[in-house]
């Protein structure tokens, strides 16, 4: 099963998005709320185009 994003509102009535991997686990939530649901689309739609390129840069050494 392929993972999904949810889209849902926080305690304070805002809107968040986590990713679920396909086993129902998160494995990644968005940093900040957002006051319109539209805008925590944009949000999807940004970790969508730019996660998929993405260079890991650690920084533990």
């Amino acid at each position: 099963m392929a993972g999904k994003f949810e889209l849902y509102k926080d305690k304070s009535g805002e809107f968040r998005f986590r990713l679920k991997a396909g086993n129902g686990e998160i494995i990644a939530t968005s940093s900040e709320s957002y006051t319109t649901k539209a805008a925590a689309q944009n949000g999807i739609d940004s970790v969508k185009r730019n996660a998929g390129d993405a260079n890991v840069d650690d920084q533990t050494d």
